[in-house]
């Protein structure tokens, strides 16, 4: 970590001075918003997360043209991810030398993210965004800071929800990028990424570029360049904006269901040791948005968690409410929801409790279907899409590789994971419906020992559907009868190489 001395060269800061007020319907706009959400009070300290892209750049020449009026005091937090080498190191110069311009407090993080993400086991993504949240939690522990703002703006929340969209979501996932979210704050959220780069351009400002935004190698980027500006050039000029204010209801409806589902919870839950129990009468009860809301709040207090918790994870645990007793799904953060007599238990880890939790029980992680997942464990990312009206002479076209394979979608009834192994874990190797243990049938196919615990499976329940690269289990073969296909395709996470400073790709809802 490195500190950055301040300036107060005058000519510098009465140049800056002119540009600020040539922004000022940028700065207008923005105090209106940070007023209607009651973002920053006076006194406060805002932590600003400067990346020294053009968004980011215009949050801070924002946020100085407001200090003085609004009576509160800025530094800046840039996180460098020692990832793309000379550029980051370029951006972390301009944004040193942008702060000394404006008198600015900088402190800059250096931080080798490619090493973390593979020491933790996780992608890049996640390691960037665990640290750059650690940098800014180590600016309010250290600076003072009251506030954490981030430089995203109605096209990122556009996007957020577009995203949220494709994979599956619920309302929650249509609320995007909340204005405030308990000290994190997004003072240009009503302004749209064009309205951004002309005041800047306007001023004669400067910004990095980071090529990889450029790239389409990522979701969100593909949205960005290709999804976006269709829907706005060829649908509606107003299609960002439509979507940004879709959010803000979304936003009030959550409110209002979630003090809602706290009076279900009241009925409904019972908290058991390292677990809880959904009464199956009086879920029953419940109006079928209220269902829901009730087992997304499960969900999460189970695992801790609320991230990656999708709308196809909670359909799946509605649907076992049907189910008979002793039926059992794998869902994310090692939570499992399991049919019982009273209704449905949800428990983490077995009963385990954090220091005594297995691999095995870790590294469960629940499929999307359609959509992709990423299995940290490997560092593997599972792609899967459903096929539908496709004839047998068509199937035989499609690619069939080690890594690519297609499977009869209607025989799946519980939902895929992507572990590793377990005790009881079988495949179907006989067109009879044989069955054969998994750890024989490492045997038998001379699978090292010190390999059998590391190797990806794809699993309904015990029934292991496909060991990539190796073995399919016969019983899920497409057949003539096939209505639906599913195919899944294997492949190595690809790094991604963005500095962004923000807490997340898409911010917390």
């Amino acid at each position: 970590m490195l500190n950055i001395g301040t300036s107060n060269r005058v000519a510098e800061r009465e140049e800056i001075g002119y540009s600020l007020h040539m922004m000022k319907n940028i700065i207008k706009k923005t105090e209106q918003f940070i007023r209607k959400y009651d973002m920053i009070r006076k006194s406060d300290v805002v932590a600003a997360g400067v990346s020294g892209g053009a968004d980011s750049v215009c949050l801070l020449f924002v946020l100085c043209g407001l200090r003085e009026k609004l009576g509160f005091q800025i530094v800046v937090c840039h996180v460098n991810h020692c990832i793309r080498g000379k550029a980051a190191a370029a951006d972390e110069e301009f944004v040193a030398r942008l702060c000394r311009e404006l008198d600015v407090p900088c402190r800059i993080f250096r931080e080798n993210v490619e090493l973390i993400a593979r020491n933790r086991k996780q992608s890049l993504e996640e390691a960037g965004r665990d640290v750059r949240r650690a940098a800014f939690q180590e600016m309010c522990r250290t600076e003072g800071a009251t506030k954490i703002a981030t430089a995203h703006h109605r096209d990122d929340n556009a996007e957020t929800v577009l995203l949220n969209i494709a994979r599956g979501t619920g309302i929650k996932g249509l609320c995007g990028i909340r204005p405030v979210y308990g000290e994190w704050i997004r003072p240009l959220l009503s302004l749209s990424r064009q309205e951004i780069v002309e005041a800047l351009r306007a001023e004669n400002i400067s910004w990095c570029t980071d090529a990889t935004n450029e790239e389409d190698e990522y979701t969100r980027n593909r949205i960005r360049h290709n999804v976006l500006p269709v829907l706005c050039s060829q649908v509606n000029q107003g299609a960002a904006a439509h979507l940004d204010s879709l959010s803000r209801q979304a936003q009030e409806v959550w409110d209002y269901m979630d003090a809602r589902t706290e009076e279900a919870w009241e009925r409904c839950v019972s908290e058991r040791e390292n677990g809880l129990l959904i009464d199956g009468v009086c879920f029953e009860k419940e109006a079928p948005a209220l269902k829901q809301f009730l087992i997304r709040r499960a969900l999460s207090r189970t695992a801790g968690a609320e991230r990656d918790i999708r709308s196809v994870h909670i359909s799946a645990v509605e649907e076992l409410f049907a189910k008979q007793p002793g039926r059992r799904l794998d869902l994310p953060f090692g939570v499992t929801a399991s049919k019982v007599y009273e209704g449905v238990a949800m428990n983490r880890n077995s009963g385990k409790t954090e220091g005594e939790r297995t691999r095995q029980e870790d590294d469960s992680v629940f499929i999307n279907i359609p959509g992709e997942t990423f299995f940290p464990a490997t560092g593997q990312r599972i792609s899967c899409r459903i096929l539908e009206n496709i004839k047998m002479d068509c199937v035989k076209e499609i690619p069939q590789k080690s890594y690519t394979k297609c499977f009869d979608y209607d025989i799946i009834k519980y939902g895929l994971s992507a572990r590793t192994r377990r005790p009881g874990d079988y495949l179907v190797t006989g067109a009879g419906g044989e069955r054969q243990k998994l750890k024989s049938w490492f045997i038998n196919e001379k699978v090292p020992r010190e390999q059998r615990d590391r190797i990806l499976l794809i699993a309904e329940g015990s029934h292991i559907l496909w060991i990539p690269g190796m073995r399919m289990s016969r019983a899920y073969q497409v057949g003539e009868k096939t209505e639906r296909i599913l195919e899944i395709k294997i492949t190595e996470e690809k790094k991604d190489g963005r500095d962004d400073q923000s807490f997340d790709s898409g911010g917390r809802s």
